[in-house]
């Protein structure tokens, strides 16, 4: 009875995770100060993507990832497509170098992921520089990478304490029957 429930929730997760991106996206959007800001905020919706992706991967699938980053970019007003190729690359190597691992500690996952974002940002710097592209300060750009990997356990803890969001134990399997 349990197993033909679990595809329900699978979806259920997908569309949490598409409301939470549509609320970080509103959030950001609103006008909550005219003055422009003297620092540079964390990129949440990145970092949610890196979490659900190593704790449940089958919550967030390719598809669903590049859909909501590329609308990200397109209401950030941020190249159409580069910042979501990037965290797409970034999300997929991140699913396939934890699943061999299981048993990987916190911190282990939370340098691989503040690495994986120091590659995917100088990359996007580099790509923005190399396209001749106005860019903010590479003090900002650092400031956004700190902001982001500091806040990282709070996201790793309330997509676990409010949505569930575990990683998933060694012997688990996917709704299909295959290990994960």
């Amino acid at each position: 009875m349990a197993e033909s429930s679990r595809p329900a929730k699978v979806w259920m997760m997908r569309a949490t995770f598409v409301a939470l991106a549509f609320a970080l996206i509103f959030y950001h959007l609103l006008p909550l100060d005219l003055m422009p800001a003297s620092y540079a905020g964390p990129d949440v919706l990145t970092a949610l993507c890196f979490a659900w992706a190593l704790r449940r991967p089958d919550y967030v699938p390719a598809l669903l990832v590049a859909a909501v980053m590329l609308l990200g970019d397109l209401l950030f007003q941020r190249p159409p497509g580069l910042w979501a190729l990037l965290v797409l690359m970034a999300t997929e190597f991140l699913k396939s170098r934890d699943r061999p691992r299981r048993e990987t500690t916190f911190l282990q996952e939370w340098i691989a992921v503040a690495v994986v974002l120091a590659v995917i940002t100088i990359l996007f710097r580099l790509a923005l520089a190399l396209l001749i592209v106005p860019e903010g300060t590479s003090f900002l750009a650092l400031m956004r990478y700190a902001m982001t990997v500091i806040c990282y356990p709070l996201i790793v803890l309330l997509s676990q304490g409010l949505f569930g969001v575990r990683r998933m134990a060694p012997g688990d399997f996917d709704h299909a029957g295959r290990p994960m």
